[in-house]
């Protein structure tokens, strides 16, 4: 019964914005570490973005200053804002259950509870 279901993504242009969301069943995110990945074709799965349930953020280098993650807890929401798109970013963007490991090096691990994905294509 836990259940995570991104949708939003599409087709934009370079430069352009999406703001996918992640609609959580069967827990609170509320009290929980949250976190956005993305898979680009033929490359390995990565963090792009997390939060924390105390509200703190953790961003990928590649997209620090132009994505925001947020949520919505009255919702059992999360969000990615993604402004500024660039054509690297095309990928499938996944949202997940995380733990905050406290790590310098791996600070955030996915759990296994995954959302099936939604496609982000950036291109003219």
């Amino acid at each position: 019964q836990v259940q995570l279901v991104e949708s939003g993504g599409g087709l934009v242009q370079p430069g352009g914005s999406l703001r996918p969301s992640c609609v959580a069943s069967g827990f609170s995110i509320m009290t929980k570490d949250m976190g956005w990945y993305r898979q680009i074709l033929g490359k390995e799965r990565e963090l792009v973005a997390a939060i924390r349930s105390g509200g703190e953020t953790h961003y990928a280098d590649s997209v620090k200053g132009r994505f925001i993650i947020s949520r919505d807890n009255a919702k059992n929401t999360l969000y990615l804002q993604m402004n500024g798109l660039k054509p690297e970013d095309t990928a499938v963007y996944y949202c997940a259950l995380t733990y905050y490991s406290g790590s310098p090096h791996l600070p955030y691990l996915p759990t296994g509870y995954w959302g099936q994905g939604t496609q982000v294509t950036v291109s003219s």
